[in-house]
């Protein structure tokens, strides 16, 4: 399923327009985008916790040629699945 289908699912389920269908996917996910890169932490009960990590420092290793390369520190998203979506997925 893709950004398409959500929007389609969402069309289906209220009516309305496909452009307000897309929009409201749209706006979701900005919204969770914005506040993951204020540092916030968005959580949808009983379907998980979206937060914004940092990485560490670190040194990796280049497979090509097997050359050590810094990397540094950075936030990167994570999502953390809540009990009702872990219970439906079993």
């Amino acid at each position: 399923m893709n950004k398409a289908d959500l929007a389609e699912a969402v069309f289906n389920k209220l009516g309305g327009t496909k452009r307000a269908s897309e929009d409201a996917v749209d706006t979701v996910f900005n919204t969770i985008t914005g506040a993951l890169s204020r540092g916030d932490e968005v959580s949808v009960s009983g379907f998980g916790t979206f937060l914004a990590r940092k990485r560490a420092a670190r040194t990796a290793r280049n497979p090509r040629t097997g050359e050590s390369v810094e990397v540094p520190e950075m936030r990167v998203p994570k999502f953390r699945a809540g009990k009702g979506l872990k219970d439906a997925v079993k």
